[in-house]
């Protein structure tokens, strides 16, 4: 178990920025995570007509989900962190990741939907 720092609250900030950059990424992740969850829901529906390829595609978009979910809250301490030391390194593997597979969505779902008429 984590022992908590008695000074800090634990809804307070764990950083001074007054802008809450750390809070404003987070959210923006979130809105990511979401968007995934909504376009899988989507490619449920497909099955009806596509197939097995809805189901590739909706597991592909749960879990980009996930992927974001799990690594959410390690992203948002090292945010923090940065504004302490001055210092923050770029995500680069998560929005490369996050980019390839939205790419990969899009070039399977425009191949599926004009190859078929």
């Amino acid at each position: 178990m984590a022992r908590r720092r008695p000074d800090v609250h634990p809804l307070q900030a764990p950083h001074d920025d007054a802008g809450l950059q750390p809070e404003r990424t987070s959210l923006a992740w979130g809105r990511t995570l979401l968007v995934l969850l909504v376009v899988a829901c989507i490619f449920l529906r497909w099955m009806q007509t596509q197939g097995w390829l809805g189901a590739v595609l909706a597991l592909l978009s749960v879990f980009a989900a996930l992927y974001i979910w799990m690594t959410q809250q390690r992203r948002y301490r090292s945010s923090a962190q940065a504004i302490h030391t001055g210092r923050l390194r770029a995500d680069v593997v998560s929005v490369l990741f996050t980019g390839a597979v939205v790419a990969c969505l899009a070039g399977v779902s425009l191949w599926a939907v004009l190859g078929s008429s």
